[in-house]
């Protein structure tokens, strides 16, 4: 596979901007490391956000994939269109990636593969932002925050088991594939750095559970974190609600399984 002629951006004078969040991947082993990950396939549809200077861009583009990129950086457009505007299915769009609307490239009944170095400064949000997307959505792959991808692939009773790991496992089977340093990145983070692969459930296992009001529940659950679910949940449900689905009113949220969110998301919806 040939690979696209990326080294005129890398060697690019671009500044990395603070406020774009932008710590650019340079270490080739790890690039190569990501695109074995996702190993995408011919006739996939891809869409990699925030490519920056086209470090993973370049592993995964060839001549007979679809490859979407969300970049925000205008300054970084060109370069990214210089090096990768020679392959049929490449497409640049300069958006924001918070407000941009992903359904909109499903438009081939192709369900898309997403991946990105993801700025740490909007990650959930963003997260959050996918999710909405999940049913045209294959997998995802994100480089991350450690500590955020500890947070989405948390188990109940951990430290790390919260709202953002609750609403990703509702909607996605997660894993933690590897951790990356911070001399990977061009300024090195000043945090440790994981890939994580984020599948969608392709049927619903929850079918009956209205993830809207799911979201609400566990939202007032972790309202505050060391106080107990009949303190947070005052006002929403009573005690005797908990007690009939077998759940201890004085237990914190953080001990409750994804289950157990769900049993008193269908309570409330049947009251």
């Amino acid at each position: 596979m040939t690979k696209a002629p990326y080294n005129s951006i890398m060697k690019s004078t671009h500044t990395p901007r603070k406020r774009f969040g932008q710590n650019f991947l340079q270490d080739a082993g790890v690039i190569a490391q990501i695109a074995n990950a996702i190993h995408p396939q011919p006739g996939e549809h891809l869409v990699e956000i925030g490519p920056g200077q086209g470090a993973l861009t370049a592993s995964l583009i060839r001549r007979d994939i679809r490859l979407n990129v969300v970049e925000l950086d205008r300054d970084l457009a060109s370069g990214l269109l210089a090096a990768f505007s020679i392959y049929p299915g490449f497409k640049l769009h300069s958006a924001d990636a918070l407000s941009f609307d992903f359904g909109a490239l499903a438009d081939d009944g192709v369900p898309l593969r997403v991946v990105g170095n993801l700025p740490y400064n909007i990650s959930t949000p963003l997260l959050f932002r996918l999710f909405e997307f999940a049913p045209v959505v294959q997998d995802m792959h994100f480089m991350l925050q450690l500590e955020v991808v500890n947070r989405l692939a948390a188990a109940p009773g951990s430290k790390h088991w919260g709202r953002l790991g609750i609403m990703a496992q509702y909607h996605c089977e997660v894993e933690h594939l590897f951790d990356v340093p911070p001399e990977a990145f061009y300024p090195p983070p000043k945090v440790q750095s994981a890939i994580v692969r984020l599948s969608p459930h392709r049927r619903s296992p929850w079918p009956e559970c209205d993830e809207g009001a799911l979201r609400r529940l566990v939202q007032s659950s972790f309202a505050q974190r060391r106080k107990t679910l009949r303190n947070n949940l005052k006002g929403i449900l009573a005690d005797s609600d908990l007690e009939q689905l077998g759940i201890d009113p004085g237990a914190r949220a953080e001990t409750l399984e994804l289950v157990d969110f769900i049993r008193l998301t269908n309570h409330l919806s049947s009251a």
